[in-house]
């Protein structure tokens, strides 16, 4: 099971042991809301601080990272399910996770390709992110973070210069589609996280990939407290 995966049963589990507690039946949906973010948000702390302890923070740590939790972030959670399936209906093969209150997007080698060694994407890959250029402007009040990944193969720290010129071309080449360049920031993590064995070539190819964190911004937040303050 992915770490999204897990993380999302342990929240699921706290929530069934919550609202089942005799304590809480009298409380209404915003108080029990507001409490289970805050163990929601306790355990997904956890749970990250452990897998950045092992290495690992990329778009999931910073996804969760973020993470608010009760009325508030149930509020921006809707928002993001709405984007998610945007962006699963406009490009079919990419991996989206809901994760928190933010997205976990995976493209793998067969939506975004570069040159071997080369920074440079392919035709096919500007297709690609072409799909994804609307959905972006659909919904603005969001931050995009974009982490380039490679294969073990070659020298660990060339792989790191490789894989952060990656995320930053891909930023490059959204910001020259009309998207705003401040909702952007790009990190390259080279051989981290590998997602599958690099000991095949299979491996290796799904190990090279791009993942977007798509995060609310200060003003989808916000907007979430003023709209939660409402109901």
């Amino acid at each position: 099971m992915q770490n999204s995966s897990k993380i999302v049963a342990i929240v699921l589990a706290f929530a069934f042991m919550f609202n089942g507690c005799d304590a809480v039946k009298n409380t209404n949906r915003t108080q029990r809301g507001a409490a289970l973010g805050a163990i929601g948000g306790a355990v997904l702390g956890g749970v990250l601080g452990n897998n950045i302890g092992k290495g690992g923070n990329g778009a999931l740590g910073a996804v969760l990272g973020g993470v608010i939790g009760g009325a508030v972030g149930g509020v921006i959670g809707h928002k993001m399910d709405k984007q998610a399936r945007e962006i699963q209906n406009s490009l079919p093969g990419a991996q989206v996770e809901r994760v928190g209150e933010g997205i976990k997007l995976t493209l793998g080698e067969n939506a975004v390709r570069f040159d071997t060694n080369k920074s440079t994407l392919t035709s096919s890959a500007k297709s690609n992110l072409d799909k994804l250029v609307p959905v972006f402007n659909q919904y603005p009040d969001t931050d995009i973070q974009i982490y380039g990944y490679t294969d073990n193969t070659g020298a660990p720290e060339y792989n790191l210069k490789l894989s952060d010129s990656r995320a930053a071309a891909v930023k490059a080449y959204l910001v020259r589609k009309g998207l705003v360049e401040s909702r952007f920031k790009t990190t390259g993590m080279g051989i981290a996280d590998p997602t599958a064995d690099n000991g095949t070539p299979e491996g290796r190819s799904q190990n090279r990939r791009v993942e977007f964190a798509i995060v609310a911004n200060e003003k989808m937040v916000n907007e979430a407290h003023t709209e939660s303050n409402k109901n």
